[in-house]
């Protein structure tokens, strides 16, 4: 962390709302993509993300700076996830959830003005059937996919982020890997 980062921390640890905005400013943006990706639904994705900043809001008074803020509030933002995904699960008496819903963003992300039309779609079908994949694996290896594989997070970051060893996430993330590339795979032979 700079010091104008443990500044605005610590105005922000003192009930300074314009420092806290500041300080947050950059990585709002990550949080709702960590969210999106994860729970795959816009609207339920902004919720989680703005459930996510609140709680760091009322808690920042608690960071004690042994971390990155960022480590920190990203910790916040799974953990946020995790709890959603949890209660909704617990709140639904359908088992049968649509796969497909609120992508646009995302594939707004690899849209290529370059690339022809029908390589536009291969790309939107490939991500999807991706993220399909993902969404089938546990939450355990689906977090650290996500925060390593789509958000480009260190092993350390991660490490810090779900508060466990590295050798545990990389643990996870081969294992996460191996059972994603199984489901795609799987899928692929379904569809031939």
């Amino acid at each position: 962390m700079n010091d104008a980062e443990i500044l605005l921390i610590k105005m922000s640890q003192k009930g300074d709302i314009d420092s806290f905005e500041t300080l947050i400013k950059d990585y709002k943006k990550v949080a709702y993509n960590i969210a999106l990706k994860y729970l795959r639904n816009k609207e339920d994705a902004e919720d989680v993300s703005q459930e996510s900043l609140i709680k760091v809001f009322k808690n920042i008074g608690k960071f004690n700076m042994n971390s990155s803020f960022k480590t920190w509030m990203y910790r916040i933002v799974v953990n946020t996830c995790l709890d959603f995904k949890r209660k909704k699960k617990e709140n639904t008496v359908s088992v049968d959830q649509p796969l497909h819903s609120g992508y646009d963003e995302f594939y707004m992300e690899l849209e290529d003005e370059k690339s022809s039309p029908e390589n536009i779609v291969d790309k939107k079908l490939t991500s999807e059937m991706v993220m399909e994949a993902i969404e089938k694996l546990d939450d355990d290896f689906k977090t650290v996919i996500i925060l390593r594989d789509i958000n480009d997070f260190s092993y350390d970051e991660i490490s810090r982020i779900l508060s466990c060893n590295i050798g545990t996430v990389k643990s996870r993330i081969s294992r996460g890997r191996q059972k994603l590339k199984e489901i795609l795979e799987e899928n692929v032979n379904d569809y031939n």
